[in-house]
């Protein structure tokens, strides 16, 4: 498209330009509602992810390939999430099934790594600290669906989903680290 010319798509529509969203199904509702809040949350976390993909040494495609599911999966979230109370249920819902594979990949990632008996600082090797920064997102964008789920009730599924991503990610990237002979550092509470 050339500078100027009209006749391409916009990326902008105006329609929040009064400080409202509109939701799946056509309810409008404050931007700054708790709706929105969860839904940007976890927007934002995919973006996070993509950063932590692009990271990854080269071999490892499986963790690539696993951070590119959760992608996915962000967005059956975001689905959910996007459809306002009364309202049609979406036609993609995150399910007890995903619950049951994040567990799988979480103890699939965490078998190898030595028992955890305190923190650790979030730091590494690039990969692992981007998956660090993944982790507090994910811990927010729950802390936000919290909130949302007192306001309007959210399914269990969706709860428990959102629960064990920060789990998935501080495992990813103690397993990131030690595959990059990254030396995990604990917490010095005496500096």
């Amino acid at each position: 498209m050339e500078d100027g010319d009209a006749s391409g798509t916009r990326l902008y529509t105006r329609t929040g330009d009064r400080g409202q969203t509109g939701l799946a199904g056509g309810a409008r509702v404050l931007k700054d509602s708790s709706r929105i809040t969860a839904f940007g949350t976890f927007d934002e976390l995919g973006a996070e992810i993509g950063v932590a993909e692009a990271t990854l040494p080269p071999a490892a495609l499986g963790v690539r390939a696993l951070l590119v599911r959760i992608q996915h999966e962000l967005f059956v979230a975001q689905t959910e999430i996007a459809v306002s109370p009364g309202g049609p249920p979406p036609k993609h819902r995150v399910e007890a099934r995903h619950v049951r594979r994040l567990e799988v990949d979480i103890d699939r990632y965490s078998a190898n790594l030595d028992p955890m008996r305190t923190f650790v600082l979030s730091r590494g090797s690039r990969a692992g600290a981007q998956l660090h920064v993944c982790r507090t997102v994910a811990r927010r964008a729950e802390r936000s669906l919290w909130r949302l789920n007192r306001e309007s009730p959210v399914r269990p599924e969706l709860l428990q989903w959102a629960n064990r991503l920060s789990d998935l990610f501080f495992a990813l990237a103690l397993t990131v680290n030690r595959n990059m002979k990254v030396t995990e550092i604990v917490p010095n509470y005496s500096v």
